[in-house]
């Protein structure tokens, strides 16, 4: 038990970069870029949208994801604005809405498809790969998915509201279940100078990222401000304090617990070591996926 509070700073501070993936589509890439290239146990996170003039002018902005293989690894995409409808090789499929959440294991292998539409001019949100222990690598794929109304929200403080993907908040625990990494993972809304402190699971690797407004991290005199589009690496105390600025923020927290271990990736394959990529290359090439 902790019985002293000490405030969690910002360690490291970065802004995403312009990437493409899939059949062209455009999206911020904030983990996984040279810039980070990890925070075990995530191994990227990316930020995609558009709107509907931005998908009249670049003509593949919604060419989406087709198939492609996953192995070793959990996939999270969170909608915020439009839909994503999937579908894979083992007969799942479904249609993400606005404030969605699908937690994909990968396992020992699937072949899936991710296409977004548009909804009322808008296609926006999350995808988060969170890597998987190596006993847990080849496990059979499973899916944790659940549309809004099962996400559950609660409000810890004045102008503060919290949706909970995973995790808990004064009592109200999020529908994900992954004992591997016990993560947590918040999508919180600050009205203007509203603020807030959480404490953080003992041990996590955490970072929090601003997508709209902006906001400040840490306490008193060490507080940094984060603005749009831009990720805080935190460390350094169990207690996240934040604080929104003149126009209010929202950001997503997420959480996790390191599983140190060798991570050897090659694209869509996460394994530990490269003979096991190796490996995943066969196994897809000959159809054991």
């Amino acid at each position: 038990m902790r019985n002293t509070t000490t405030h969690a700073h910002v360690i490291r501070k970065l802004r995403g970069r312009p990437a493409s993936d899939g059949a062209g589509v455009k999206l911020t890439r904030v983990i996984g870029s040279p810039e980070l290239d990890h925070l075990d146990p995530f191994l990227l996170l990316d930020e995609f949208g558009t709107d509907r003039a931005e998908a009249d002018l670049e003509g593949n902005q919604l060419a989406g994801f087709p198939e492609h293989p996953h192995r070793g690894f959990e996939t999270v995409t969170y909608m915020l604005n439009g839909r994503m409808r999937h579908k894979d090789n083992h007969g799942n499929e479904g249609l993400l809405v606005p404030g969605s959440v699908q937690w994909m294991t990968a396992g020992r292998g699937l072949v899936h498809s991710e296409m977004p539409e548009q909804q009322e001019g808008r296609m926006r949100g999350f995808q988060l790969w969170v890597n998987l222990p190596a006993k847990d690598k080849m496990t059979a794929p499973r899916y944790q998915e659940f549309a809004p109304e099962q996400i559950p929200s609660t409000q810890p403080a004045e102008g503060v509201s919290v949706k909970i993907i995973a995790g808990e908040v004064d009592g109200v625990r999020g529908p994900i279940v992954q004992p591997a990494t016990d993560p947590i993972y918040f999508d919180i809304a600050l009205a203007p100078n509203a603020a807030w402190q959480f404490l953080l699971p003992a041990g996590h690797n955490a970072f929090a990222y601003v997508f709209e407004g902006n906001a400040s991290i840490g306490d008193g005199e060490d507080a940094r401000p984060l603005d749009v589009q831009e990720l805080a690496v935190l460390g350094g105390g169990d207690t996240l304090a934040v604080r929104a600025g003149d126009s209010g923020a929202q950001l997503i927290l997420v959480a996790g617990r390191p599983i140190n271990e060798p991570v050897a990736r090659h694209g869509p394959f996460v394994m530990n070591t490269r003979q096991e990529i190796m490996q995943a290359f066969v196994d897809f090439q000959e159809g054991r996926f």
